[in-house]
């Protein structure tokens, strides 16, 4: 097998971690300032998969709307259910909240079989976006290309929201010791609120990039969130560079799996996973717990 379809199989790899990274990103921002453990994370890249199928495939809108329509959407319902689910269980252990969060994958899988059907969604590739550059003499999508360049935009955008900006010390702070945060005069639950609708809505983003592409159908925030978990326990769970790096690793291993060894593609990530642990328990980028 030659080099450049090495490279290829690499830079596909690449751009199939983009999805998930988007989604480990929100799932370990909730983590690292909120502690919470959300299964449900998936449910919300589900959510703007559809709503984005919905304003662009069927409302006919512009994709760029549809996906900043699917954002506030899915945003909203974050939200709500932050607000009346999440909340009462902040200070219980995580177990409980894994449990809440599991039922309403449940939940959030009947009611999009209920407003969209069981059929699998896929609309057209935009205009703008067909087409392919040739890269070691192989056609590359340019979607694809645009992709990869979306998350490295979104990976910069929060390095500089949470590093360089007066909000994400608020932030950082209130994940560092909330009881301080709040005596010191700060809006925890208000704080805690934008950071989960920030979190859902990088969730809905990738599942929203995804349309064009990806099927939207019930049930892949199932599996999409079991590779999510897989990328935070990797790089260390409230990790957002683990995150990116273990979405780096976890797409590229799938892609170089699914060339080269089919049959044992799926157990590639899971004993990666079982390696890193092996050798650091909190995760390539994680802090060790005291």
């Amino acid at each position: 097998m030659s080099l450049q379809v090495l490279i290829y199989q690499g830079l596909v790899g690449v751009s199939a971690a983009m999805y998930l990274w988007l989604l480990s990103a929100g799932l370990t921002i909730v983590f690292g300032v909120m502690g919470v453990l959300n299964f449900a994370h998936g449910a919300f890249f589900m959510i703007g998969a559809y709503l984005a199928y919905t304003f662009y495939g069927m409302y006919g809108l512009s994709f760029p709307v549809a996906i900043v329509l699917s954002l506030v959407g899915t945003g909203l319902i974050g939200l709500v259910v932050e607000r009346f689910f999440l909340r009462p269980v902040y200070g219980l252990d995580h177990s409980f909240q894994l449990l809440l969060t599991f039922g309403l994958v449940l939940i959030f899988d009947d009611l999009v079989k209920a407003a969209w059907g069981g059929v699998f969604m896929i609309p057209p590739m935009p205009r703008f976006f067909e087409g392919a550059v040739w890269v070691l003499g192989m056609p590359f999508p340019v979607y694809n290309l645009f992709v990869i360049a979306a998350g490295l935009a979104v990976w910069a955008g929060l390095w500089l929201l949470f590093e360089k900006t007066w909000w994400g010390k608020l932030v950082r702070a209130t994940a560092a010791d909330r009881e301080m945060a709040a005596a010191m005069g700060l809006d925890v639950r208000r704080i805690f609120a934008t950071v989960f609708a920030l979190g859902v809505m990088l969730a809905a983003l990738g599942g929203a990039l995804g349309t064009p592409v990806r099927v939207a159908a019930p049930g892949i925030g199932t599996y999409m969130i079991v590779q999510a978990f897989i990328v935070t326990v990797i790089g260390g769970l409230g990790s957002l560079t683990g995150a990116f790096v273990g979405a780096l690793l976890v797409g590229v291993l799938n892609s170089y799996g699914t060339l080269l060894f089919p049959t044992v593609e799926l157990a590639l990530i899971y004993l990666i996973m079982a390696a890193v642990l092996l050798w650091k328990r909190q995760g390539l980028f994680g802090r060790e717990q005291a």
